[in-house]
């Protein structure tokens, strides 16, 4: 999917949605097998685009940070670089269901939208860059960056997050249930 660069270059006959350039040279410089799935946030877009097998399958509306890109810990931004999912949380929950330290805290309609800032499902991730988005202040998984749901459906499609990539319910859920943990996560500015 991403080791060759031919893989990178290919355009579909049927979307010019790609495998980003960058992300395929990460992935050989670091020298990191793909996975069959990939999933492609474009944070100027505020999409997720999901590959499988070299191929675009779907795009997703998503929501990344009000505070911007960054890698650093407290920054509340969101972070750049190759990343994989490291660990799957609430296999099973309904939407709606609110997390709190990743324990099932109650449910968006008791606790109200606002105050439900993780919801649904989680994909905790973890970058794959030494020194980038892993080790030191900048961890993406010591930062406890996820993709996850949200109270406030309303917000999607534009930054609200404060670190994390929100998705819709339906399109978490399906996501979910597909990507296994350490599926590659290539998150982009552009």
């Amino acid at each position: 999917m991403i080791a060759g660069s031919s893989c990178v270059r290919i355009f579909l006959m049927d979307s010019d949605i790609k495998i980003p350039e960058a992300c395929g040279a990460t992935c050989e410089r670091l020298k990191v097998a793909p996975s069959q799935y990939l999933l492609a946030v474009d944070i100027s877009a505020q999409s997720v685009s999901l590959f499988e097998g070299g191929r675009f399958v779907k795009k997703y509306r998503c929501s990344t940070s009000r505070f911007g890109i960054g890698q650093v810990e407290n920054s509340r931004c969101t972070p750049l670089g190759l990343h994989r999912i490291a660990e799957k949380i609430g296999d099973g929950a309904l939407p709606g269901t609110v997390f709190k330290g990743r324990e099932v805290a109650g449910h968006v309609d008791e606790i109200g939208v606002t105050a439900a800032k993780i919801t649904t499902r989680i994909l905790w991730l973890e970058g794959m860059e030494p020194g980038f988005n892993q080790g030191g202040n900048v961890d993406t998984h010591r930062r406890y960056i996820y993709i996850h749901g949200t109270g406030d459906q309303d917000s999607i499609g534009r930054p609200a997050s404060s670190g994390c990539i929100h998705l819709a319910d339906p399109d978490l859920i399906a996501l979910f249930d597909l990507l296994p943990s350490g599926t590659l996560v290539w998150i982009a500015e552009r």
